[in-house]
């Protein structure tokens, strides 16, 4: 009988909780991204309009085309792909927001393994 009465309080306490989405206010504008790369710290900047997204990493500057596929889902494509690796298109996706930034993920277009991430808006 215990049982029974706790699976209602547990559905009804998760059904609750709704995570923050207002992806169109990171449509545009500039950001920052910092990751760890063999144990540093790497900040790449990069600042997005509503069909391309131009970033700056190590020194090197790259563009892409952005494609939306809804409100919170965007695919990435370099405009000028030097290798193989760089030809892929990247699906990106936008798990929560806040004020200052988002979280997401991220997998090259049909693979599975994705990654995550989190990116500040800083303009």
């Amino acid at each position: 009988m215990k049982k029974i009465l706790i699976l209602p309080i547990i559905i009804l306490l998760t059904s609750c909780y709704n995570q923050e989405r207002n992806c169109t206010d990171f449509k545009t504008g500039k950001f920052e991204f910092v990751q760890e790369i063999n144990g540093k710290q790497k900040k790449s900047v990069f600042e997005r309009t509503e069909d391309l997204q131009i970033e700056t990493f190590n020194g090197k500057t790259d563009t892409a085309s952005v494609r939306w596929t809804n409100d919170c889902e965007f695919v990435l494509q370099k405009l000028h792909p030097k290798t193989m690796q760089e030809k892929k298109a990247i699906a990106m996706k936008i798990l929560t927001t806040n004020e200052k930034g988002y979280t997401f993920e991220y997998a090259f277009v049909g693979e599975a393994k994705k990654q995550r991430g989190s990116v500040t808006k800083i303009d």
